[in-house]
């Protein structure tokens, strides 16, 4: 294969017509052998290194969304490296028939961060949401067998499996697979009079999540998840938080909702826990935990030995580099950055968000500015239809946030 030297990267990058000609292959492959279910973005990315990504033909992007809020400690993070080269040298799968040495020093480090007692493995954020569903239907079932509503709500997104899309609350997704799974209640975010309303002695859970991610980054307020908690508690409802987009660092607490005094039964968390690798958590407290025994819910590659050692070191490295103050800083840096954009365009409505987690809603469609920021060598996505979503990593320096919103800048005057 010809290289040539990529002064972008000052490594070696294909020849245009042969990084044309690989992109082109594999679109033909995808296009013949697998299923349709995404709508690709053509560039062929082949590698990362810290903040950045590069394509085939060696342009370089900064990651503003790190494959959807996961690759936190961006890319080739050397701490990372090492633990994947030793353990997987060593162990890489043994099964959940067997003890390895990390999955309970695991599960204690998220129930000691997150205020839970116990934790359950398994491979991605719909997952724990799923055992989450099934937990709350035992705990309903345990004091009647009508106990088993879900109340969720409105602008939801809570992930593709059947049940999981059952309780996400947008008709967009689940319309073309109704019907669904019977017993849930949608209710309009931040109404508590219609959350009061839908919550009664049939519901087993209340689910949330405490910023709506694909809804558009929106955040629930601390007194609308303080009235929840009331709701559940009242009603002996088990209260469940989605953190599968918001949690593990992303607002510069481990978990949004301890930016309040609201402590959940359960909350599920997956994107950036292995920083790549796959793997989601269920943590759950009370008598909500106990619902479990040997043979109702389980899994086979959750747990391993390999995601559960890389996720203690993504744990150590996110405390040990003070990670979480640099979202903090990151945060206001990126506020005050969008506060002056909008000021600049007309056509911003909203800024919403903190920390690493940012929305910006627009009066017209979103995808042609993270089109434009994507030419220029910004990864952005659009959520929401109107809205630009920026997920960028925790590692960021202030003169790569200042980039970032640099390129963001160019993109919109270009729209």
């Amino acid at each position: 294969m010809n290289e040539v030297q990529s002064p972008a990267t000052g490594g070696t990058a294909q020849e245009p017509a042969s990084a044309m000609a690989d992109l082109e292959r594999i679109q033909h492959l995808e296009e013949r052998y697998l299923l349709q279910t995404y709508g690709r973005i053509p560039i062929l990315l082949e590698r990362g290194k810290g903040p950045y990504v590069f394509d085939s033909n060696g342009k370089r992007y900064l990651d503003f969304i790190t494959g959807i809020g996961v690759n936190v400690l961006g890319y080739a993070h050397p701490r990372i490296l090492k633990v994947m080269r030793e353990q997987s040298a060593r162990l890489i799968h043994s099964s959940n028939l067997y003890y390895n040495p990390y999955q309970g020093p695991l599960a204690q480090r998220l129930a000691q961060l997150s205020g839970m007692e116990r934790a359950f493995f398994c491979n991605s954020g719909t997952e724990a949401l799923e055992a989450a569903l099934k937990l709350a239907r035992l705990f309903g079932r345990e004091q009647n067998a009508e106990k088993f509503e879900i109340v969720a709500l409105d602008n939801s997104f809570h992930g593709r499996t059947y049940g999981a899309l059952s309780v996400t609350g947008q008709p967009k997704y689940r319309d073309p697979y109704s019907p669904v799974l019977p017993g849930v209640r949608f209710v309009a975010p931040g109404d508590r009079d219609a959350l009061t309303a839908a919550v009664g002695p049939q519901t087993c859970a209340i689910l949330l999540e405490p910023i709506q991610g694909e809804g558009g980054v929106y955040e629930l307020d601390a007194a609308y998840l303080a009235h929840a908690a009331q709701l559940a508690h009242q009603h002996n409802a088990a209260l469940i938080f989605d953190e599968i987009q918001c949690g593990l660092g992303r607002t510069g607490k481990y978990f949004a909702y301890q930016w309040t005094s609201v402590v959940p039964d359960m909350v599920v968390t997956a994107k950036p826990i292995a920083n790549g690798l796959p793997l989601g958590c269920l943590l759950a407290r009370g008598a909500v935990a106990n619902g479990f025994r040997p043979g109702l819910h389980g899994t086979t590659f959750g747990g391993g030995p390999l995601t559960c050692r890389v996720a203690l070191e993504v744990l150590d490295t996110i405390e040990q580099d003070r990670l979480l103050e640099n979202v903090q800083q990151m945060g206001a840096q990126i506020r005050e950055g969008l506060m002056n954009l909008r000021s600049k365009f007309r056509n911003i409505r909203a800024l919403r968000g903190r920390g690493a987690m940012w929305g910006i809603d627009l009066d017209g469609p979103a995808k042609p500015v993270v089109d434009a920021a994507r030419e220029l060598g910004l990864l952005a996505n659009a959520t929401h239809e109107t809205v630009v979503r920026l997920l960028p990593p925790y590692i960021l320096s202030p003169e790569q946030v200042d980039q970032g919103l640099r390129l963001l800048t160019r993109a919109l005057k270009r729209v």
